[in-house]
């Protein structure tokens, strides 16, 4: 099976075996794009695609990815990576897709190497923002994301932190972009006109929940 038809198949699992999940797809996780994020109420899945026409090449630099911003991983596959356990930690887990739909050929267990400041970098400046006003520190309107993301990390406990991610990320609203228009010119200082384009979401627009 290719990559864009074990897509729904692995939605409608998760929507089984995950109840109440969102999911975002395309997104760069440092030197990598990841197929899907689900994102729960406390904990943020990995997912990462082997369609039948997948080479294993890039799997070791995404693997390393996938384990500093997922919480658990998983490899989709395709009936013909039969051999995929050997080349994932033991820790990721197996879903195969075929003609029949997808199944779970091995659960997954938490990542060692989560890191909750990579974590962070998948919320927006101003979700960052609001998690100051939340925690009702100072605004630091002014100051870099990276700084941002180190004080709250040093005043908010890890707990904490981690529910108001997964929270925002769950109610993250992508209309704010609707009424951009998709190109915008700007004049720089030297007089050319310089091309700016809106961002591209590649998010699942609904919160999926679990089928009854």
């Amino acid at each position: 099976m290719l990559d864009k038809d074990m897509r729904e198949p692995l939605f409608d699992f998760m929507d089984d075996y995950f109840g109440k999940i969102r999911t975002i797809e395309e997104k760069t996780i440092k030197k990598s794009r990841a197929d899907v994020i689900g994102v729960m109420d406390d904990s943020i899945l990995g997912f990462e695609i082997k369609s039948d026409a997948d080479t294993y090449t890039r799997l070791k630099t995404q693997i390393k990815d996938y384990e500093t911003f997922c919480d658990v991983c998983y490899i989709v596959i395709g009936k013909s990576h039969i051999h995929a356990d050997e080349h994932i930690p033991e820790y990721w887990g197996i879903i195969e897709i075929n003609e029949n739909g997808a199944s779970l050929k091995r659960d997954a267990l938490p990542c060692p190497y989560t890191k909750l400041y990579n974590q962070l970098l998948l919320l927006w400046k101003r979700e960052l923002w609001n998690l100051l006003d939340i925690n009702k520190l100072p605004k630091y309107r002014d100051r870099s994301r990276k700084f941002i993301i180190e004080k709250l990390i040093d005043r908010i406990d890890e707990d904490t932190l981690k529910r108001q991610i997964t929270d925002t990320l769950f109610e993250r609203d992508y209309t704010i972009f609707d009424d951009q228009p998709k190109v915008s010119l700007k004049t720089t200082s030297t007089g050319k006109v310089k091309r700016k384009r809106r961002p591209r979401t590649y998010t699942k627009h609904v919160i999926r929940k679990k089928k009854r």
